[in-house]
């Protein structure tokens, strides 16, 4: 039996990749403290270090399934917090990708981000908690997780919380970029129940034909 073919793009620590099992699974990242992580959770899956929006033009056709999660930070309602002092544009990667796959890729899809701050430019699939959801199979929402104080979430103590609210553990913190939340690396994480809930939605709707439900 064929195993099916999953790129994780954007992997982060793996939080929607968690309950996947035993999947075929090809992720991107850029951070390498991150890619530890995940490798560390993840030893079976192929891990490339590379821009994950260039690796999808010229890698979708070799993929089955593919799960995106551009940066959110551009489109976060904190972008217009008031302790902001410069504004950005929202990054377009996020509505290049939703064209691109829904186009281009006979796949299924699902490409992930947080609720923005202004009217989506494309309506979602579907919505859960703070996420939005854009595919080309039905998702059924139900009630995500949530956790008190997740977005404040910034001390050791609520990043152990974090950690195991998520079920991914590994020693002191990470700090990538500019950012100095140690907690920001674990908010940017799709609970792996919603990831889990959206890879059985797939298997519901066909996209596993010879694999067990």
């Amino acid at each position: 039996m064929e195993n099916l073919k999953i790129l994780n793009l954007y992997a982060g620590l793996g939080g929607n990749r968690k309950h996947w099992g035993n999947a075929d699974v090809t992720a991107i990242e850029l951070e390498d403290k991150i890619i530890d992580v995940y490798k560390s959770q993840f030893p079976n899956d192929t891990v490339i270090k590379t821009d994950a929006h260039e690796y999808l033009q010229k890698n979708y056709d070799k993929f089955d399934f593919i799960w995106s999660s551009p940066p959110c930070q551009t489109h976060s309602k904190m972008m217009k917090a008031t302790r902001h002092k410069v504004q950005r544009y929202p990054d377009m990667s996020l509505y290049q990708q939703i064209i691109f796959l829904k186009h281009f890729f006979k796949g299924k899809w699902v490409v992930e981000n947080v609720k923005p701050y202004y009217e989506p430019l494309i309506k979602p699939t579907c919505i859960m908690g703070r996420h939005y959801f854009w595919s080309n199979f039905e998702i059924q929402p139900i009630k995500a997780p949530t956790i008190k104080g997740f977005i404040s979430a910034g001390n050791k103590k609520d990043t152990d919380r974090l950690k195991e609210w998520l079920g991914i553990n590994y020693e002191g913190n990470i700090y990538y970029g500019k950012n100095h939340c140690p907690g920001q690396v674990l908010r940017n994480c799709v609970h792996p129940d919603t990831g889990l809930h959206i890879f059985n939605e797939s298997k519901r709707l066909g996209l596993f034909k010879n694999l067990p439900i």
